[in-house]
């Protein structure tokens, strides 16, 4: 079953545009870019576009915040008749090293709030890539950590993730989810030396 909708899970407002929590925002608007969309709607308590052709494809930013996420999907899944295998969820994952990715058709939701709250909407049927947001410093506090911006010497390497998670999803549009699974769940790339 092709992919209809790819819902980047996050939290609305300017203050959390550059978390780590907002990952899955970043990869959302990474694909409007490169599908030049500029026009969204506010929708299914979430701000939707959608690229037209033979095959449309929903894009989606839940308005919820992060964990009421499963709020937003299912509104969409409900109204556009779109079953949960046919949505891609876009997350971040503090369990995983920065750059990492981790595509999967189906699963839990970790420890993962957003993604809690989208399984007991939906169940666990659905696909989702997880985009590793761990650094190499320590936290004391896993809220505060996902909620703060990456550290300066992160970014490059968290902007690089954010395109190669926007090439799998794409990848995984054209040649299924099991392809670009061989693909793109390697270890995260190593920055190098300048």
């Amino acid at each position: 079953m092709h992919i209809a909708a790819v819902v980047g899970l996050g939290n609305p407002g300017g203050e959390y545009a550059a978390t780590r929590h907002n990952v899955g925002y970043r990869v959302v608007d990474e694909l409007a870019r490169r599908w030049r969309i500029r026009l969204w709607w506010p929708r299914h308590h979430a701000r939707v576009a959608r690229r037209r052709g033979s095959v449309p494809v929903f894009l989606v930013k839940p308005t919820t915040y992060m964990n009421l996420s499963g709020r937003a999907v299912a509104a969409l899944a409900a109204a556009e008749r779109l079953a949960p295998e046919q949505i891609l969820v876009v997350v971040d994952d503090v369990d995983l090293p920065l750059g990492t990715l981790r595509l999967r058709p189906h699963g839990g939701a970790g420890t993962h709030n957003g993604l809690r709250s989208v399984v007991e909407h939906l169940g666990e049927g659905f696909p989702r890539l997880r985009l590793g947001v761990r650094g190499e410093a320590p936290w004391s506090d896993l809220a505060e950590y996902v909620l703060a911006p990456f550290a300066p010497e992160e970014e490059e390497r968290a902007t690089a993730m954010v395109a190669r998670a926007a090439d799998c999803v794409e990848a995984a549009m054209h040649a299924g989810l099991a392809r670009a699974a061989s693909r793109f769940n390697t270890p995260a790339p190593q920055p190098t030396d300048r």
